[in-house]
């Protein structure tokens, strides 16, 4: 018996080379060859015109779909990073600059598996010089930096009984964000401040007090908090304006530093990576400077960099950036052989039965991996 991964391959590569017979296409093969025999056997004339009817239709219909795709150009508009659930939008264009109308198209965007099934959509008619413009989304599960190439232009026109396919190289390259939680508040921020002798909570007072320390008004980008837009500006302009505030002093900045070196469950990573980008939101929102250290990158600051990073990392015991000198949040379920900063404090994930007896030099943060990251954020107990 045949494989029928093998057949697979093989219509693959019979359709993207040439063309490949349709289920109908078969059976209008399989007639012909009957009737050419049936015409051998007994000398019938109209049999060997039946046969030779089917031949012609099958030369034809194997020939029109290879020329109907040759001139046809397929292109990609860039890809918005979105965070994970989010509606991730794809726009794919296609280009018809020869001087014939073309009909009964199809086009395959070959995702990766992650992202879902392929996405396909019908062309009934494409006139030249009009382009046809796709738009659809995908709903990511999983963070992560998805990249692919391929576009398919496939059409089985005029009659169906043959399919061509013409692979087209169009990269595209999407950046899903890890999921960023609502903390309204957090322990292990706030007392930063305290720690320090300074109070950034997130209070009015705070909020009157950077209102003059505005530096410069920019265009509005995708993750700036909504509470930073000057709105009268952004009436004025027609579009929305954000407030760039003042750089903060280094002793009201954060590190969070993200153990990337240790063999970690794929879960409790995949935890550890939605806590880091939803405590540095929350620092942003509090007024505090805050950025990344990974073994890989080393320092990332700013609010996209950070998340592009945290997209793409990976516990994979690569890397070898040195640690910072100042004081540092570290999330991990160890510390390091190197000694952290003093100050510094650790966001540990163990379990109850798991974690480790007696005390540590840092202040330590306690994550039960089996619950909800969200609420324990927000109510830390050391």
């Amino acid at each position: 018996m045949a494989n029928p991964g093998l057949i697979t391959r093989w219509n693959r590569r019979l359709e993207t080379r040439w063309a490949a017979p349709d289920y109908s296409g078969w059976l209008l093969l399989g007639l012909a060859i009957f009737f050419f025999g049936a015409a051998t056997n007994t000398m019938s004339g109209w049999l060997y015109v039946m046969s030779g009817v089917m031949a012609a239709l099958l030369g034809v219909a194997a020939v029109l779909p290879t020329r109907a795709v040759l001139g046809l150009t397929l292109s990609r508009a860039p890809i918005r990073p979105v965070s994970v659930g989010e509606p991730l939008w794809v726009e794919v264009t296609l280009n018809n600059p020869t001087g014939k109308p073309r009909s009964l198209l199809q086009v395959c965007d070959r995702i990766p598996a992650a992202l879902g099934p392929t996405p396909e959509i019908a062309v009934a008619s494409l006139d030249p010089g009009l382009p046809f413009l796709w738009r659809y989304s995908l709903t990511p599960k999983h963070r992560g930096i998805y990249r692919w190439q391929q576009l398919d232009l496939r059409t089985a026109e005029p009659l169906g009984l043959f399919w061509s396919c013409r692979p087209q190289t169009v990269p595209a390259a999407a950046i899903v964000y890890p999921l960023v939680l609502p903390l309204k508040q957090c322990p292990l921020i706030d007392s930063l401040g305290q720690d320090q002798g300074a109070l950034y909570h997130r209070d009015r007072t705070s909020q009157d007090a950077q209102e003059g320390m505005t530096r410069a008004l920019r265009p509005y980008r995708w993750g700036d908090p909504t509470r930073m837009i000057h709105w009268r500006t952004s009436a004025r302009y027609g579009e929305l304006r954000v407030r760039e505030l003042e750089q903060f002093s280094s002793s009201q900045g954060v590190t969070f530093c993200l153990d990337t070196r240790m063999s970690w469950d794929a879960e409790q990573f995949e935890q550890a990576v939605t806590a880091v980008a939803s405590l540095h939101h929350y620092a942003l929102n509090c007024g505090l400077s805050a950025c990344l250290w990974t073994a890989d990158t080393g320092i990332v600051q700013g609010h996209h960099p950070v998340l592009s990073t945290l997209a793409g990392v990976a516990a994979d015991g690569r890397g070898s950036a040195p640690l910072p000198n100042t004081p540092l949040i570290w999330l991990g379920a160890k510390l390091p052989n190197t000694p952290l900063p003093s100050g510094s404090q650790w966001l540990r994930w163990q379990t109850p039965w798991d974690r480790q007896q007696g005390d540590t030099p840092h202040k330590t943060w306690d994550i039960d991996p089996r619950q909800l990251l969200a609420p324990q954020l927000q109510g830390l107990k050391t």
